[in-house]
């Protein structure tokens, strides 16, 4: 799958009644629901899939609503873990270009109603134009999932608050969801990971609100389904940390329950349609 990146200069609004058309400058728009201004809303064209429909093929109208960014592994709690359990996220957290630099939140996260997400894991500070080349992992839903849970991230996890004590694991985890690969695939995602943590997860799913056995709340788990309960070893996005417990046996160690350097070392990007 050959993306190519689009600029595209509407209010995140009626981002799906717009044409798009290629641009080489971030220009800005004001928003209609909030009075201030909104960074460009970024789409993915795919230029070829032999299994999309010609009218929209895969990739056609991705819309980068957020990414999730680990500065300091060793740091919790600290000005960098922007999804910590209940720390709030502003709407205008980060920008398109800085997306792989820091952690990102769009107003479309919380204002596009869609129905499937796909899932960018890129190498920190990469520009904007090596996203796809780089890419470690990229999958999108197919299920129309989002729909069922308010059309967004941001209704999905007002269903499934992430916080502490929101539940038991495995019995209060929130939704796991089938995906599909455009680059990897399940070996390869599971491979990511530590020896201890391959043994605990489902490769093949994207999970939301999975649960520890400390009773902390993960926001996300990429490419994953839990099967235990140390989700913090390859879940994202709570407990104090953006990636938690990826370096529990050492930095990019890839033992134990310690990631690949890889997989620490990549932010990981949310996309709606």
């Amino acid at each position: 799958l050959f993306c190519k990146l689009w600029l595209l200069s509407i209010t995140v609004t009626y981002v799906n009644d717009a044409d798009y058309r290629n641009d080489d400058t971030l220009r800005y728009t004001k928003h209609r629901h909030v009075n201030h201004i909104v960074s460009t809303v970024l789409l993915i064209q795919s230029l070829s899939n032999s299994k999309a429909s010609k009218s929209c093929p895969d990739g056609c109208g991705w819309t980068l609503v957020a990414s999730v960014h680990e500065n300091n592994i060793y740091g919790k709690c600290t000005l960098g873990d922007r999804w910590t359990s209940q720390q709030p996220l502003s709407a205008r957290r980060g920008w398109q270009l800085g997306a792989t630099a820091d952690d990102y939140k769009n107003p479309g996260y919380y204002d596009i109603k869609a129905q499937d997400m796909s899932v960018w894991h890129i190498p920190n500070n990469k520009p904007m134009k090596d996203w796809n080349p780089t890419a470690i992992l990229r999958y999108h839903t197919e299920t129309r999932f989002l729909s069922q849970y308010g059309g967004n991230l941001y209704e999905l996890f007002h269903r499934y608050p992430v916080k502490y004590n929101a539940g038991a694991p495995l019995i209060n985890n929130g939704p796991s969801i089938p995906i599909v690969y455009d680059h990897g695939d399940k070996q390869t995602t599971k491979a990511f990971y530590g020896p201890y943590p391959q043994r605990e997860f489902e490769p093949g799913f994207i999970s939301f609100r999975a649960i520890n056995w400390e009773w902390a709340a993960m926001a996300i788990c990429s490419g994953t389904k839990p099967k235990g309960g140390q989700v913090d070893a390859y879940c994202i996005g709570g407990g104090c940390g953006d990636f938690t417990s990826f370096a529990w046996n050492g930095y990019g160690t890839h033992k134990g329950w310690s990631a690949s350097k890889d997989m620490l070392e990549a932010a990981v990007l949310l996309f709606y349609r």
